[in-house]
């Protein structure tokens, strides 16, 4: 519903920079560049607190877990596998 009401509202101010004929601050397409690097960012912070949070360090990601997860089977990584 919020994306609803999200859309709607964008609407109205589209056709209130439109009629005066006033141009918007950014172009349609900047904007829309800005918002994916909002987004981006926001998923890069959220993404590095949950590594460091788990006792990884940043960037360690997939490896670990697999390097972890071979330890963990009968043998362990000694064995190799």
């Amino acid at each position: 519903m919020s994306y609803l009401i999200s859309l709607l509202l964008s609407g109205v101010v589209g056709i209130a920079y439109a009629l005066p004929r006033v141009t918007p601050p950014a172009p349609p397409l900047v904007a829309l560049v800005g918002l994916l690097g909002m987004l981006a960012g926001e998923k890069a912070v959220h993404w590095a607190r949950a590594d460091t949070a788990s006792g990884r360090s940043i960037g360690s990601g997939r490896a670990a877990t697999e390097h972890e997860a071979a330890a963990e089977r009968p043998g362990g990584a000694a064995h190799g596998g």
